[in-house]
């Protein structure tokens, strides 16, 4: 069965979307069968494999809500190995109807079970928040990548993100753990180093050993709905993305 691994913290503005495009690439550019799974109603995954998000026939919303079977909803991209489950704003009205439903935050695995066997990895996109939608994809996974950004309030919020894991564990999925904390938008200034210094000092060994760069090449990939290791394969970006593939294959 594929690994289900959650992309989740609770902030924006992170590299959370840059992580599960750019990770999903670079698995699928090493020959591993990937699905992409957009669980935040801004649709920036979808949008960052160049799919149109408005005209979509169905999106994740239609699995969640309509019980459209999921394969209905998988869309190949334009990348070898690489399949989406695409997302809109109509995700946003999930909030409130998956409320009332039973085993509401269940739904999401429930619904990957079935084609989980045919890929090889299926990353999950969560939303910027702790919220019903970001609670379906702890459900559904084993591990959690946690993107940290190189700044001064880099370590505020992340012990309330990682209660809200051990919750999940304890009550809903008991073989959830956290893969890694990733450091993203790292620039080489003395706050940076001393904010790496004090996440490695305090999570040890579960901190990637790769770290993102702030690199515009990142910040231009997504307009052109191309991973940046198809958009500049040379970057300081894409190289970056392609360690923390090796680093997630290695972990198992």
């Amino acid at each position: 069965m594929g690994r289900i691994i959650a992309i989740a913290n609770q902030k924006g503005g992170v590299g959370k979307t840059t992580t599960a495009v750019n990770l999903a690439a670079c698995m699928a550019a090493a020959d591993r069968r990937v699905l992409l799974v957009d669980l935040d109603p801004q649709g920036n995954a979808t949008q960052g494999l160049g799919i149109d998000k408005n005209a979509i026939e169905n999106t994740l919303y239609d699995v969640l809500v309509n019980e459209v079977p999921i394969a209905e909803a998988i869309q190949p991209t334009e990348i070898a190995n690489l399949a989406i489950i695409p997302s809109n704003r109509e995700l946003v009205g999930a909030e409130v109807e998956l409320v009332s439903m039973n085993g509401r935050e269940g739904l999401l695995r429930s619904a990957l079970a079935s084609v989980q066997g045919t890929y090889d990895y299926l990353f999950v996109d969560c939303p910027p928040s702790l919220s019903l939608l970001t609670v379906n994809g702890l459900t559904a996974a084993e591990g959690v990548i946690i993107p940290l950004q190189c700044e001064y309030y880099a370590l505020e919020g992340l012990s309330e993100l990682l209660q809200t894991i051990i919750r999940v564990r304890d009550n809903l999925n008991a073989g959830l753990s956290v893969l890694g904390v990733l450091l993203t938008m790292y620039q080489h200034t003395n706050l940076a180093r001393q904010v790496i210094d004090d996440v490695r000092g305090h999570l040890g060994a579960k901190v990637f050993q790769t770290i993102i760069p702030r690199n515009v090449t990142l910040s231009e990939a997504p307009s052109f709905g191309k991973p940046v290791i198809y958009y500049d394969l040379k970057s300081a970006g894409a190289q970056a993305y392609l360690a923390l593939a090796r680093e997630v294959i290695a972990r198992g």
